[in-house]
């Protein structure tokens, strides 16, 4: 990799843009193999990420920003892409750009692609950009459905081509300590799992903000496939896969859209331990509160605070050994204390550019993400047919049930402009 040289003139700054098929300034861009030979690059070692950005709406703006305030140190804006060519008037500094994603992931300007496109191109493009050799970090969720994230899944060339998942909550310190208590055995073998994440209150006029939200075409879903994934990744990276699901979800139940916008399920997991998933935008004041409760004692994550209940003696030990009727295990309230954490999604990119550079272990790897997929496919599937599903879901099933979903959609979306739309309001 290399710098180009400073006798690049204008003729040949024509022609790299040619070669791209991008715009704006070129001073400062690095080069990757290709145009690195084209134009006899000076060659030295690589000390930061080159970063390309697909879909610069909302969020993908927003991960720009981190990386133009020196959140993310290793790691430069190379390139930008849209398909709206208005998105990318922001990026006229020096960064590249491009209004076709195959472009930008096949110029040689990049050495890796975050992509944040809407969600259905969350698979196609990732598994474009990994298929050309590019390190890979996919917003949320990686696919909209299981079929679609193991072709992603399978794009991925393994050894040091990184490949990771915008999971940032999983950077969260409080989450953190869960599954360190979990994986320490402090909690013993899981009885129950709760979660009611109903904070995610959203009015129409989020919904009218984009043309694909909240359609089986655009999205593919509603709060489970826009709001929930990081619950859902949490759920299955603390608890597990459960084997068993039964969804009860609410089409359109709180808003003018034609997908979920309200869920309950009901899960199963190994060994007899069962679950409860709430999630909905229509409820407010909202609220977000897991329970884990373990033969040990009891975890409750609400807010930013983590109480540990814990049992003097295990449950299954107490409950064969007592002989008293009514008699229940003594227990001691115990807060965990919970380090302040810096901001989650400029920590995922400094570990996804450690990882290129470095070789760090990923936080979150992106061939994990087909779960927190699967677990929102398998709460519609179950809903629509009106059955429990056994897990692992068959993919490909849930595919031909949501192409039905979206060929028998009679929804007319009606959009508004100059809707106040900050992702960072969210967080």
């Amino acid at each position: 990799m290399g710098k180009l040289r400073a006798e690049v003139g204008p003729a040949q700054g024509d022609m790299y843009r040619d070669v791209l098929g991008c715009s704006g300034d070129l001073d400062g861009l690095r080069a990757g193999p290709y145009i690195a030979r084209l134009f006899r690059a000076e060659g030295r070692a690589l000390s930061k990420v080159r970063l390309g950005i697909v879909g610069v709406g909302g969020m993908g703006t927003f991960h720009a920003g981190l990386i133009r305030k020196g959140e993310v140190p290793r790691c430069e804006l190379a390139a930008v892409c849209d398909a709206e060519p208005a998105n990318l008037k922001k990026f006229d500094d020096g960064v590249a750009r491009f209004t076709d994603s195959r472009k930008l992931i096949r110029s040689g300007a990049v050495d890796a692609v975050l992509v944040a496109t809407p969600h259905y191109a969350h698979a196609t493009v990732g598994a474009d950009a990994l298929g050309q050799g590019l390190h890979v970090l996919v917003e949320k969720p990686v696919a909209v459905h299981k079929a679609d994230a193991e072709r992603l899944n399978a794009a991925c060339r393994g050894g040091k081509q990184v490949f990771a998942a915008m999971f940032n909550q999983r950077a969260d310190p409080l989450y953190r300590k869960v599954k360190d208590l979990m994986e320490s055995g402090e909690l013993g073998d899981l009885i129950r799992v709760t979660w009611i994440i109903t904070a995610w209150f959203r009015p129409d006029a989020y919904y009218a903000s984009g043309s694909w939200r909240a359609t089986w075409a655009g999205e593919g879903g509603g709060v489970l496939l826009n709001q929930s994934p990081h619950q859902l990744d949490l759920l299955q990276w603390l608890c597990g896969m459960p084997r068993l699901v039964r969804g009860f979800c609410g089409l359109g139940r709180r808003h003018r859209i034609e997908v979920e916008d309200e869920v309950t399920a009901y899960l199963e997991y190994d060994k007899g331990a069962t679950g409860v998933f709430i999630t909905s935008t229509g409820e407010a004041p909202g609220v977000n509160r897991l329970e884990i409760a373990g033969q040990r004692g009891r975890l409750v994550a609400e807010g930013d605070k983590l109480v540990f209940f814990r049992n003097e003696i295990p449950a299954d030990v107490f409950c064969r050994t007592s002989r008293k009727a009514f008699a229940a295990p003594q227990n001691w309230r115990c807060e965990i204390p919970v380090p302040a954490g810096a901001g989650q999604h400029a920590t995922i990119l400094n570990n996804f550019a450690d990882a290129i550079l470095d070789g760090a272990p990923l936080i979150a790897p992106g061939k994990e993400g087909i779960r927190s997929v699967e677990l929102a496919n398998a709460m519609l599937y179950s809903s629509v047919t009106c059955r429990a599903v056994t897990l692992p879901l068959d993919g490909r099933a849930y595919e031909r049930l949501l192409k039905r979903l979206i060929r028998e959609s009679k929804c007319v979306k009606r959009t508004r402009r100059n809707v106040n739309s900050d992702p960072a309001k969210s967080f």
